[in-house]
C-alpha cells in the first residue's frame, strides 16, 4: 500500500551531510520522509537577516514546489571573538561554492591570532516546520551546542566546520565523534528533540 500524501514531508536541503543526520534522527518518525531534490524543490536564494527567516524561506519554497509540508533547518557556527561571524554566511565563508575546506581553512586564519581561551563558539540551528505554503503558525524550533574552535582540524566524520570544534565536556571534535555520540548532542539533535516532542499536536 501506498503512504498517504499527507504523511510525507519534505526535508528543504541539497546538503548531503545535513540530510543523512536529519533522515537518521527522524527515523523512527511515523513520517514518509523525502529530500529536497526526491520532492523536485530546488535551491533557493536565503536573502533573510536571521537563521529564523532563512528556514522559513526554504520551508515556504518546499510547500510551494511539493504541495507537502516541508521542514526546514538553518544553521551556522557563531564565533564570538569573530563578533559571531561566520554566522549566517557559514556554508559560503570562504567564497562561492561551498567548499569545507576553504571555510576551516579561512576561521582558523581568522582566528590565528586569539588565544585558546578566548575561542569559545557555538553551533545554533532553527528547524521550521510549514503544514503548507500560507501556513501562519509555523513550528520552530532551536538548538545550540557550545564548544570552542582549535588551532588545526582533528577527524574525518561529518561535514562543515566539525574538524575544529571541540566538545569540552567529551574532548572529542564533533568530527572525532561517532554520529550516534553527535545525535545526541548536536545542535541540530536538540531542536530535533524540541520538534519530535511538539509534533504530535500538530495535524500534517
Amino acid at each position: 500500500m501506498s503512504t498517504p500524501a499527507s504523511s510525507r514531508l519534505v526535508l528543504a536541503s541539497h546538503n548531503a551531510g545535513k540530510l543523512k543526520e536529519m533522515q537518521a534522527m527522524l527515523a523512527d518518525l511515523p513520517l514518509q520522509i523525502i529530500s529536497a531534490a526526491e520532492a523536485g524543490v530546488g535551491d533557493v536564494p536565503e536573502t533573510g537577516l536571521t537563521f529564523v527567516e532563512n528556514a522559513l524561506i526554504k520551508a515556504r519554497a518546499a510547500c510551494q514546489a511539493s504541495g507537502l509540508p516541508a521542514l526546514a533547518d538553518d544553521s551556522g557556527l557563531i564565533v564570538d571573538a569573530l563578533g559571531g561571524a561566520p554566522g549566517l554566511y557559514s556554508a559560503r565563508y570562504a567564497g562561492s561554492p561551498t567548499d569545507d575546506a576553504a571555510n576551516n581553512a579561512k576561521l582558523l586564519h581568522d582566528l590565528r591570532d586569539i588565544p585558546a581561551g578566548q575561542r569559545s563558539a557555538r553551533f545554533f540551528a532553527v528547524i521550521v516546520l510549514l503544514r503548507h505554503a500560507t501556513d501562519p503558525q509555523p513550528l520552530i524550533c532551536e538548538g545550540s551546542w557550545e564548544g570552542v574552535i582549535l588551532d588545526a582540524p582533528r577527524g574525518s566524520n561529518g561535514f562543515g566546520y566539525n574538524p575544529v570544534f571541540l566538545d569540552p565536556r567529551h574532548g572529542l571534535t564533533a568530527a572525532e565523534m561517532q554520529p550516534a555520540l553527535k545525535n545526541t548532542l548536536s545542535h541540530r539533535a536538540l531542536a530535533l528533540q524540541q520538534l519530535k516532542q511538539r509534533l504530535p499536536a500538530l495535524s500534517l
